[in-house]
């Protein structure tokens, strides 16, 4: 889940029962039936909706919101912003003590969690989710049911120099991942780079990389039963990465926040990030007196081995609502709305989100941008990881594996030996 940058998206139609990660003899969130999804009367909704978004959706929302109570003057809406480094403890007390908000910005690796807690309302039939990206919807689904709609995404692509790259004599991003990284070894040759690129050591969300380049080789990390983190490719993911640290491509030890910094001055000219970085990296050259530095830089897809699908994570949030809620199809009717392709393009001019509806694309404002057009791509293939209510708690433990072999050179099969051991005492929360 990303903690800076959204978008919004949605429709209208019919709920899709979707395969999900099934857990524990097919439910992996509370209940043991799969739930019925109640109709929504949207002609006749009123009441008055207390709304929950982080980060600056919480700040844009209201905004974007007059355009709905002007339309719809028997519900008054009112948003509350939430910081994001506080918002998951604050649901769960919201939750615990009965004060859930009607609607809600959820982050898609909260969803199982808030499943098992008994706390979403399943998404109705009125909203289809069909044209949505696939990886997106299903964030929003536990044990095969649709708890929400995917309101913005994003994903992880390879950011790298293209003028460094061809003083390399690099003129295609390789496809393989040992190409991949033989192509950043060539980079660190070149005047004035440090690292060949950059990769998260370890650390909160370092995951986040390493899961992409693991779905590229055909591994996973969860079954029908439960997590899977010490199989082969798995074990060989790992290795791979720790490798850029181990053979000196990447800074086991980066400086906080330089990224951004060490891209634009040819420091350390590949990283993998999402694309809210575009607009950071070309502001930030801006204030350096670079204005062609767009033309400097491309992106590129997680690269692939052992026969898998580029595959990247597949981020942002989700828009739920509380069965607490005094006023369902009011709240319901604020999601529909917000499901519509022209309010998503004008989220997007709003907040630059990317849209998770994929009709979106076609507008001219995301279509001409190419780079942009290259997340688009790389959306239609991205995945999303297991809906446990654990997977927070054990993807923790995960981060901490990595962290081990990207500083301490710990084997991949003793890093996945150590997870699967974490994943098994915390099960998976069903």
């Amino acid at each position: 889940m990303r903690l800076s940058l959204k978008v919004v998206a949605l429709a209208a139609g019919t709920a899709l029962a979707l395969t999900g990660c099934g857990r524990d003899e097919g439910n992996n969130g509370g209940g043991g039936d799969t739930p019925t999804a109640q109709a929504v009367d949207t002609a006749k909704a009123s009441g008055t909706l207390e709304v929950w978004a982080m980060g600056a959706e919480g700040e844009k929302l209201p905004e974007l919101v007059k355009e709905f109570t002007d339309a719809h003057p028997d519900i008054k809406v009112n948003v509350t912003p939430v910081p994001w480094d506080s918002a998951h403890d604050k649901f769960v007390n919201s939750i615990t003590a009965g004060t859930t908000p009607d609607v809600a910005m959820v982050g898609t690796t909260w969803m199982g969690e808030f499943v098992g807690m008994d706390a979403l309302d399943p998404t109705p039939s009125s909203i289809d989710l069909a044209g949505f990206f696939p990886g997106a919807v299903d964030t929003t689904k536990v044990g095969g049911t649709s708890y929400a709609v995917p309101w913005y995404v994003e994903t992880r692509m390879a950011y790298y120099r293209t003028d460094i790259a061809e003083k390399a004599g690099v003129t295609e991003v390789p496809t393989g991942q040992d190409e991949f990284k033989q192509m950043a070894a060539k980079m660190k040759e070149q005047d004035g780079v440090k690292w060949g690129i950059s990769l998260q050591p370890g650390r909160t969300g370092s995951w986040q990389t390493v899961l992409p380049l693991a779905w590229s080789r055909g591994a996973e990390i969860a079954d029908d039963k439960g997590y899977t983190f010490d199989t082969p490719a798995m074990v060989s993911t790992v290795d791979y990465y720790g490798s850029f640290f181990k053979d000196g491509i990447s800074d086991p030890n980066p400086p906080e926040g330089q990224t951004e910094a060490d891209f634009v001055s040819g420091a350390v000219p590949m990283f993998v990030s999402g694309p809210w970085m575009m607009s950071l990296v070309e502001d930030l050259a801006k204030q350096d007196g670079d204005a062609a530095f767009a033309d400097k830089y491309d992106v590129a897809p997680i690269p692939t081995a052992d026969g898998g699908q580029s595959s990247s994570f597949i981020g942002g949030s989700n828009l739920a609502v509380f069965k607490a809620t005094k006023s369902r199809d009011a709240a319901w009717t604020l999601v529909e709305w917000l499901s519509q392709p022209e309010t998503q393009v004008k989220w997007y001019g709003l907040t630059s989100d990317l849209p998770s509806l994929q009709s979106a694309w076609e507008d001219d404002t995301l279509a001409k941008d190419a780079k942009l057009a290259k997340f688009g791509e790389a959306l239609k293939t991205a995945k999303v990881p297991p809906t446990f209510p654990s997977f927070e708690q054990v993807i923790e433990s995960f981060d901490n594996e990595i962290e081990k072999v990207a500083k301490q050179g710990l084997s991949g099969a003793d890093a996945m030996k150590a997870a699967q051991a974490q994943a098994d005492s915390i099960g998976t929360g069903a």
